[in-house]
């Protein structure tokens, strides 16, 4: 089991990104632990409220929203019980056991995994501490329940389910035989990656200073379909001679290669979800993320981001490398909203993201049924959240959060993190 644990400065948004994949269709709330009535018996209002309460008894903690999932081995089959029974161990276990939370089953992506939706504040107006507490009670509830529940352990499986990088030595100019070199890269790139164009191989074979070079338009290489291979060096300049594709056991020719693109197109659908899901997790309530710092959060989940600059520094493409899956995607084979367009402008001020950083914006507005969420909820995610005199009950009553709550200013924003230098190397557009 692998549990990732954030917190957040927006309980709305926490809570209605997992909402929205529960209209899709492609989640199920299946738990509403320390609420009044069972999940299936609450509205998505009291499901909210309940959480909006417990924020508004003390407006000092701008962080308030936890936002948890926790993730199992494809190979295991848990009920729903099973995932419930494990929600609330590992809940006790990290401290938040007496508190209001819900959890989603998600069913959009190649492994079991759920999301956990809670609140800092305590019920006595107490914040509950959370420093360190991924490093520190986080990873004790997470060893213990894989004993407890006889789940596959990730420590063991990391070598093989959770690896950052492929075990293959970088080819490096002069210290190497060149052929030899290229080829060792080769046999771990061709096979067991899935790409479906020239610069996604590139995007994985540059990263072990390798590329597959067609040649300039005009020249014979090229005009012939031909490909060769060749090293480059840390800048990503090419040195040494070109060999021919055909001269490699593997023969990773350009023949081959256009059968690989369309078998590969197939395999890799499965795969989409977790890169766009990932990305989306960690964009989620970071007001101020930089693209430096969204590439260093994506690294830590596998998946490296390979983007690429003209001459002028201009960004115009980019490309995921998920090292997990290995799978690889051109930013907009996953959608407009992951383009190299789109990501700098959800990595920009908040105020300047355009409408859809938030996925169901667009398709909300357009329902004139929905024509007051925005206003409602300050122009992000869901509908109008506030009960009619008609719909007010026992149970309403009870759920309504004190009406100073708000959405959260913009001006919040979270601890500045200790800057890590450098972007992965650029890849190059062969």
């Amino acid at each position: 089991m692998v549990a990732i644990i954030k917190t957040g400065n927006s309980i709305r948004q926490t809570f209605h990104y997992n909402e929205n994949k529960l209209k899709e269709g492609i989640a199920e709330c299946i738990m509403a632990a320390n609420y009044p009535d069972e999940a299936i018996n609450l509205s998505e209002k009291q499901r909210l409220n309940m959480l909006l309460k417990l924020a508004a008894l003390n407006e000092n903690v701008t962080r308030n929203a936890v936002h948890i999932s926790l993730n199992f081995d494809p190979s295991e089959q848990l009920s729903q019980s099973d995932l419930k029974e494990i929600s609330q161990s590992y809940m006790d276990k990290i401290g938040f056991g007496n508190q209001p939370f819900l959890v989603y089953q998600h069913h959009d992506s190649g492994h079991p995994h759920i999301h956990i939706v809670s609140v800092k504040i305590a019920a006595d107006g107490r914040r509950i501490e959370t420093q360190n507490i991924g490093r520190n009670q986080s990873e004790k509830a997470r060893k213990q329940i894989e004993i407890d529940f006889n789940l596959v352990k990730a420590d063991e499986r990391k070598r093989d389910s959770f690896v950052i990088r492929p075990a293959m030595v970088k080819a490096n100019y002069g210290k190497t035989e060149t052929k030899r070199a290229i080829s060792n890269v080769l046999s771990g790139v061709i096979d067991q990656y899935k790409f479906t164009s020239i610069p996604e191989l590139n995007a994985v074979l540059n990263q072990f200073n390798v590329a597959a070079d067609r040649g300039s338009e005009d020249s014979r290489t090229y005009k012939k379909g031909g490909l060769n291979y060749r090293l480059i060096n840390e800048r990503g300049e090419r040195v040494g001679v070109p060999i021919k594709a055909s001269d490699f056991a593997q023969k990773p020719t350009l023949k081959n290669l256009l059968e690989r693109f369309e078998a590969n197109e197939q395999k890799r659908q499965p795969d989409k979800n977790r890169v766009k899901n990932t990305i989306d997790f960690a964009l989620l309530g970071k007001a101020n993320t930089t693209l430096e710092k969204l590439t260093s959060q994506l690294r830590r989940e596998g998946i490296e981001t390979v983007i690429r600059q003209n001459d002028a520094g201009q960004i115009y493409g980019i490309t995921y490398v998920d090292h997990r899956t290995r799978s690889v995607f051109n930013g907009s084979s996953l959608g407009k909203s992951y383009s190299a367009k789109a990501i700098q402008e959800r990595c920009a001020p908040h105020e300047n993201r355009p409408a859809y950083e938030h996925l169901n914006r667009q398709k909300l507005s357009a329902d004139p049924a929905n024509a007051n969420r925005n206003e409602a909820l300050g122009g992000f995610y869901g509908g109008d959240l506030r009960p009619s005199s008609s719909e007010i009950n026992a149970a309403d009553v009870l759920f309504d959060p004190a009406k100073q709550d708000g959405s959260t200013p913009s001006q919040l924003r979270s601890k500045r993190r200790k800057k890590k230098k450098g972007l992965s190397r650029l890849s190059q557009q062969l």
